[in-house]
């Protein structure tokens, strides 16, 4: 992606929440000398945000970000998830970006979560949206009205995230990885940098109202890749425990609620994607020098 779009404009990408994906993408951007802004809840954030390079502001539903912070973007990043009132960026800030004449790409970060339960049975972008819990419902109604908000939204609904300080290694190391068994229960999962190179295609060439699916090949048992990072380690797995008698907080539990697996053709069809890391061994695999580095 060039520094410049079109008419010579410089390229700004600001994010609301600067958080883990869009520390990766920034990082990706940035060697392109593309300016990066991103907003935090603290001051403290905000400062260590301006010591790597990326003009920190403070955001909140009741904070927002000054007319001025947004002057001169060009591509906008949505990290941010609803709240019981709605989506705080849009609520707060969507005047301000529609009034935003250079804008030519909001990316709105959401979750495969809004399919719901389905068995185990594929799903792709085309299919309806039956999310079965709040959290889930909110992100669909945040993801209806950014798509209705007449701003050049692109919406990528993500997977489970996994990366560096992030990853079952890193939770074996920690010693809090566990082996929850519910029979017949997959999940999607994604890389970070795999995240990072959909969003950076889609900046490339931008395609508003699209709907981007963002995982890996391969939906596979949660224990299968704990157990995997054990073999990567040389280290036992842990025991495994049937998920009706496991104790688990209640958010943890509400994730074996759905069950399904998700296709991923969109991304390498329109965008060009390859994936780096096409499922989780490939991944750990990379992870293994990362996540041991400095131990004997």
């Amino acid at each position: 992606m060039e520094k410049r779009v079109r008419g010579g404009t410089t390229l700004i990408l600001f994010c609301f929440g600067f958080g883990y994906v869009a520390h990766h993408l920034a990082r990706r951007l940035r060697e392109r000398g593309i300016e990066i802004r991103g907003t935090t809840r603290s001051a403290e954030k905000a400062r260590a945000l301006d010591s790597q390079g990326v003009r920190g502001f403070l955001f909140a539903r009741d904070r927002p970000v000054p007319p001025a912070a947004l002057a001169g973007t060009t591509h906008v990043l949505v990290s941010i998830p609803p709240d019981e009132e709605g989506d705080p960026v849009l609520d707060r800030h969507g005047e301000d970006l529609r009034r935003l004449e250079g804008l030519v790409w909001v990316g709105y970060l959401g979750t495969t979560g809004v399919y719901g339960d389905r068995g185990g049975a594929w799903v792709d972008e085309d299919t309806p949206l039956q999310p079965t819990l709040a959290r889930t419902d909110r992100r669909a109604r945040a993801e209806a009205a950014w798509l209705a908000s007449g701003l050049p939204v692109h919406v990528f609904r993500l997977a489970g995230i996994y990366g560096p300080g992030r990853n079952a290694i890193r939770q074996l190391l920690d010693g809090t990885a566990r082996r929850i068994v519910k029979p017949g229960q997959v999940f999607s999962r994604v890389h970070v940098e795999d995240i990072a190179a959909v969003l950076e295609a889609s900046m490339e060439r931008p395609n508003p109202g699209r709907i981007y699916n963002v995982c890996d090949d391969e939906p596979a048992p949660p224990q299968d890749v704990v157990a995997f990072a054990a073999e990567l380690l040389g280290v036992p797995p842990p025991p495994e425990e049937p998920f009706e008698t496991a104790e688990l907080s209640p958010v943890a539990r509400s994730f074996y609620r759905d069950n399904r697996r998700v296709r991923n053709e969109r991304i390498k069809r329109e965008l060009g994607i390859a994936l780096r890391y096409p499922t989780y061994r490939e991944g750990l695999r990379a992870l293994l020098p990362i996540e041991t580095r400095g131990r004997g």
